[in-house]
């Protein structure tokens, strides 16, 4: 699937003032592009998750910018193995944290722990600076396709369907983010 139009290239300001209005922004991270938006706006997480057709059950990842944009939707009391988690970051690494009461379960699908990451890749992190807090970070590409890793598959995927895309280069082209559990067990290699 081709779409001719373009989605707008902005700055990572330009681009949280898009996710604050309930947009769906691509931009790089560490190893292929992702597509983002703001996690508390039910609306928002509807379109992106019917734009890659994704099912709700599965849950989101969530990054940002540093340990205190995400310690809001991890379940008390923070533990030593939490601690050492925080310690490994930032980095392309996704831990699996217990979920905070209430947290919505468009973000953790039909678990009980939440997909968070403090990304490595320096316009992830400053997008999620700019928002101010915790961004969904799922890969930017239809089922079945290969993660786009360049601008240009991200704009063949979507095209004008997303709202903006923030351009820049991934730092490991196609290696998606490790998940880990707080045990250290890989979830996704």
């Amino acid at each position: 699937m081709t779409f001719s139009s373009q989605p707008l290239q902005v700055n990572p300001e330009q681009a949280a003032q898009i996710l604050r209005a309930g947009g769906i922004v691509a931009y790089p991270t560490e190893g292929v592009f992702g597509l983002g938006c703001d996690p508390f706006n039910r609306k928002a997480i509807s379109r992106l998750l019917h734009l890659k057709r994704r099912p709700v059950e599965k849950g989101l990842i969530l990054i940002g910018a540093g340990i205190k944009d995400l310690l809001p939707v991890i379940a008390p009391p923070v533990t030593p193995a939490m601690l050492a988690a925080f310690n490994q970051w930032p980095a392309a690494r996704t831990v699996l944290f217990p979920a905070a009461d209430g947290l919505p379960e468009w973000i953790r699908g039909t678990h009980d722990t939440v997909a968070l990451r403090v990304p490595a890749h320096p316009l992830a992190c400053e997008l999620c600076r700019c928002f101010g807090g915790p961004l969904v970070s799922t890969s930017a590409n239809p089922p079945g396709q290969l993660a786009a890793v360049e601008g240009e598959a991200v704009r063949d995927y979507f095209g004008d369907k997303i709202d903006a895309m923030v351009p820049g280069q991934v730092l490991t082209p196609g290696q998606a983010s490790r998940i880990v559990d707080l045990t250290g067990n890989t979830i996704r290699p």
